[in-house]
């Protein structure tokens, strides 16, 4: 571990410490690490918007009590991660998504999934971690993807959720789930934009298992911390601008676990067999019941399913 970094108790999860790593890129991360630094490493890579605290801490606790050592941190553009300037023409978001559904190039994104992967490997070389297990969620696990194939040395075993390699013509997210990620808040203020972290989480999350009051919570928490909507749609654009991943998948050569929920209408479960089915050896496993979330209720599963596949 690099003597240089500083490190202190991450003041929402007692058990994480936290600290700023400088990529010598233009890029600094706010990484959380937790476990024992001699046990084997998982690096987390969160989606869309998403800050490190979308991982929950039940997960991060049940990984570190079966013997890994845990590091989430904010991808560049969210939380308290670099936030990157943007002064070229506006795109068009919806132009680009017929273009990205169809298979055809985009362009003029500040920055693709592939520099956000470039992040992850200069944050590996930095914690001097030779190598470690990578398990991403959603946007997560295509910057996940594209980490194992471009960086083979740097990753042991990948761990893929909820994701896609976003090939051509795979049966789109449901509008309604898909609109309540990059349209606007009702109201710009506090209460507004915690409403609408709710909607979100209940429209995308697992059906019947989203608690309206721990989604308040966690909506207040992730309010407070950092608020940057310029940074989702940025990302977002990263996405449209990054295009297909098939032939990435097809260079991945490590044992990769695809894991997806029955009840994913942003990214139906086809995106996830897709996946699976380009990844030489992959294996796929279906959680039923489960959405575009990580619910406490599947936790003791998906920790369990993780944790076999990384041992």
């Amino acid at each position: 571990m690099s003597s240089a970094l500083q490190f202190s108790v991450s003041p929402y999860t007692p058990f994480m410490q936290e600290t700023k790593v400088d990529l010598g890129n233009g890029i600094t991360l706010h990484v959380e690490i937790g476990g024992q630094p001699k046990h084997p490493a998982i690096l987390l890579i969160m989606g869309l918007g998403a800050q490190l605290l979308y991982w929950p801490d039940f997960l991060c606790k049940s990984l570190i009590d079966q013997g890994f050592r845990v590091i989430r941190f904010d991808n560049r553009d969210i939380g308290l991660s670099s936030k990157i300037p943007y002064q070229a023409p506006a795109l068009n978001p919806l132009k680009l998504m017929g273009r990205f559904a169809l298979g055809l190039e985009n362009r003029g994104a500040p920055y693709t999934l592939y520099d956000m992967a470039d992040d992850a490997a200069l944050l590996t070389e930095i914690l001097q971690l030779d190598q470690v297990h990578v398990m991403g969620a959603s946007m997560g696990g295509m910057i996940a993807q594209i980490l194992a194939a471009k960086y083979p040395d740097k990753v042991d075993k990948l761990g893929l959720m909820f994701t896609s390699n976003n090939q051509p013509l795979l049966p789109p997210p449901f509008p309604k789930q898909l609109f309540s990620l990059i349209e606007k808040p009702v109201s710009n203020d506090e209460e507004g934009i915690i409403n609408h972290s709710i909607k979100l989480f209940q429209l995308i999350g697992s059906p019947g298992y989203v608690s309206q009051v721990e989604a308040m919570q966690i909506a207040r928490k992730l309010y407070q911390r950092s608020y940057y909507p310029a940074g989702v749609l940025q990302q977002f654009l990263a996405i449209l601008c990054t295009g297909s991943l098939l032939q990435v998948d097809k260079q991945i050569t490590q044992p990769t676990l695809v894991v997806h929920g029955s009840q994913d209408r942003l990214l139906p479960p086809s995106h996830g067999k897709a996946v699976a089915k380009a990844i030489a050896g992959a294996k796929f496993e279906l959680i039923h019941g489960m959405g575009h979330d990580i619910p406490p209720h599947f936790i003791p599963q998906l920790s369990g399913l993780f944790a076999h596949h990384f041992k």
